[in-house]
């Protein structure tokens, strides 16, 4: 209710200037577990000897482009639930199994807008060049599209991994989340109720990073630098995380798990608790 046109812009401004810098700094403090992930999961990379390699900054390799999709990433998984929610309201499914298909279709929607972005975040993470020697964002961007175009071998390099890493994640985490929070009664106490869904989001994060830890185990091979120059030997999802159980064993395809779970386990209940509060306060008001 604001008293003039000229209020409402400015609040609108201000409100959408906050919400460019909460993404920003979303972005930007889980970037070392990021690096640290991606040199986990790339055969050829080195995590333990990445500080005494690239020093401080070498940890922030590859921040531009998850900051330029944190934005439309988060937007399209928290939008796009919704809407197949509404969806699949309006079939025979029980509201559980509805829940964890809108999730399922949040994460492959996900994927197809975020996997531009991880190609470049992950060829920049998995160079091991120092830093200043490392190409702007952009110009690793057109160096992929010079080289393999948009499509499955350039740009979108990698999809089908992409489809199985966020879609199984996104089921997961939003099934096993709103399901259980709806079994376990609520707590008439403000800050018991707040700890109640925070575990709840914590164990939802963890758990979903457990079962989906192998598809992005493919996704950054193949994204990633070959062993052999000029020979791919990662192609496609399946052929990638067959050959990784073969030529390494069941425990390589869940290498970087604890960096991952130590981001996407807080990271993800904090991201649950603000949905459900914002989403709350704008249902009420709005």
């Amino acid at each position: 209710n604001c008293s003039s046109s000229n209020s409402c812009s400015s609040s609108g401004s201000h409100h959408s200037s906050s919400n460019r810098k909460k993404e920003v700094i979303m972005s930007a403090l889980p970037a070392p577990l990021t690096l640290a992930t991606t040199h986990f999961l790339c055969k050829n990379c080195h995590s333990l000897s990445l500080f005494v390699c690239s020093r401080v900054f070498g940890f922030y390799k590859g921040i531009l482009p998850p900051i330029l999709a944190e934005t439309p990433k988060r937007a399209v998984k928290f939008f796009c639930f919704e809407q197949y929610k509404k969806l699949l309201g309006l079939t025979p499914l029980s509201p559980g199994v509805a829940l964890t298909v809108a999730g399922l279709g949040s994460g492959l929607t996900e994927a197809v807008v975020v996997n531009p972005f991880e190609v470049v975040k992950v060829s920049l993470q998995a160079n091991r060049d120092a830093f200043k020697e490392q190409p702007s964002s952009f110009a690793q961007a057109r160096k992929i599209i010079s080289a393999g175009g948009f499509g499955l071998n350039g740009l979108n390099r990698g999809l089908t991994s992409t489809l199985g890493r966020h879609g199984i994640f996104n089921m997961i985490y939003f099934g096993f989340y709103f399901n259980v929070k709806d079994a376990i009664p609520a707590s008439p106490d403000p800050t018991l109720e707040f700890l109640r869904k925070f575990t709840i989001g914590l164990v939802s994060g963890t758990i979903s990073s457990c079962v989906n830890i192998p598809w992005d185990v493919a996704k950054s091979r193949i994204q990633g630098p070959q062993p052999v120059p000029g020979e791919i030997k990662y192609k496609t999802c399946i052929q990638t995380m067959a050959l990784v159980y073969k030529e390494e064993g069941y425990l390589a395809l869940y290498k970087g798990l604890v960096p991952k779970i130590m981001r996407l386990g807080p990271g993800g209940a904090v991201m649950l608790l603000v949905y459900e509060y914002v989403s709350g306060w704008l249902n009420r008001n709005w």
